[in-house]
């Protein structure tokens, strides 16, 4: 991205939503550079006020023309795949990089999909191609995290995913549902049941293969974040009554052997973005509650899978909100910004 010493011109779509006001807070809290911010939502939020960096803006009205002679830069799409269809190409076409939050663009082989973390060059790809770059879901990109370091040292055969996902991950009509749950009040807005005391093997829609969405798109991110379509690869994807962070039991089947357990931690110790969490004769393992508000993938009860030659189970924790849409999305920004390290 050439800026010229210049700080970047951005715009938050979706501004209003439940990522959307959490793009707001990542930014102010990473402090992330810019010159000028724009804020545009759907008809229904067109014109009202929000709070961005200590200044009031007036939300403005998503159309055709809404990028026109603006210089924006960079455009953090949070607004649903529709949305992102018709103007993450607007947006691109009138100078703007997109890093969209949906999953339109995500197995688009001339849109990149991106984890800081695990494949930060590729975020560059897009400005050869569609000037597009696509957010994984949440589920992926905190289990990646881990999943790269793990790929560069022993090489992976086969991932199995088991996910407790929390209700945040269908936006504010999930958090409602299972408030109202709670008080008693079951109501039908977000799941085909009651969520509160409940745990639901169904999240997204059923697939002909038996599968859901949900666990498919964790099967083909997977392959494309990590590069390996050899990959081995199967996902069981459940929402759990937890208001905020996904939960995750991995187990990895690796090409090559491992030395001790430890051999394992003190590898995912050094990789980026990841805390240890892992000693459980203390009770000390990532919880829901501690991601909750931070940015880090939690992992740990780390162990050996002794039903395979060489192979390892963990247990992987992020806020599904943050790490898993808003502050994903604006580490790809500062990449950008940044520039190739």
């Amino acid at each position: 991205m050439e800026l010229n010493g210049r700080k970047p011109v951005i715009a938050l779509v979706g501004a209003t939503g439940l990522v959307g006001s959490t793009f707001r807070k990542v930014l102010e809290e990473r402090k992330f550079p810019y010159e000028k911010a724009y804020m545009f939502a759907s008809e229904k939020s067109a014109g009202s006020t929000i709070q961005f960096d200590g200044q009031d803006y007036v939300v403005q009205l998503l159309d055709e023309n809404a990028f026109e002679g603006k210089g924006i830069d960079i455009a953090l799409f949070s607004a649903g795949g529709a949305t992102s269809e018709k103007f993450a190409p607007v947006a691109a076409a009138a100078g703007a990089v997109v890093i969209d939050n949906s999953s339109q663009w995500r197995m688009d082989p001339d849109v990149p999909l991106v984890v800081p973390e695990v494949n930060p060059d590729d975020a560059f790809e897009a400005f050869a191609k569609k000037n597009i770059i696509a957010n994984p879901n949440c589920s992926t990109i905190q289990a990646v995290v881990p999943l790269k370091a793990l790929q560069d040292k022993y090489g992976i055969k086969r991932i199995v995913y088991s996910t407790y996902q929390a209700v945040a991950g269908t936006g504010m009509k999930g958090i409602k549902s299972l408030e109202e749950g709670l008080k008693g009040n079951d109501i039908f807005i977000a799941y085909a049941h009651p969520i509160a005391n409940n745990v639901l093997p169904h999240i997204d829609s059923f697939l002909e293969n038996g599968y859901t969405k949900e666990e498919m798109k964790m099967v083909d991110e997977t392959h494309k974040i990590l590069g390996d379509y050899n990959i081995g690869v199967t996902a069981t994807a459940v929402r759990v009554p937890v208001f905020v962070s996904h939960s995750e039991s991995i187990n990895v089947e690796f090409e090559k052997a491992f030395g001790d357990i430890q051999e394992v931690k003190d590898l995912l110790t050094a990789a980026p973005g990841i805390v240890l969490r892992d000693d459980p004769a203390n009770n000390v393992y990532p919880l829901a509650r501690e991601a909750a508000g931070t940015d880090d993938v939690y992992v740990g009860r780390i162990r050996r899978d002794f039903s395979v030659a060489s192979g390892v189970n963990f247990w992987c924790v992020a806020d599904n909100v943050r790490k898993g849409a808003a502050t994903n999305a604006v580490q790809i920004a500062e990449l950008l910004v940044n520039g190739r390290k």
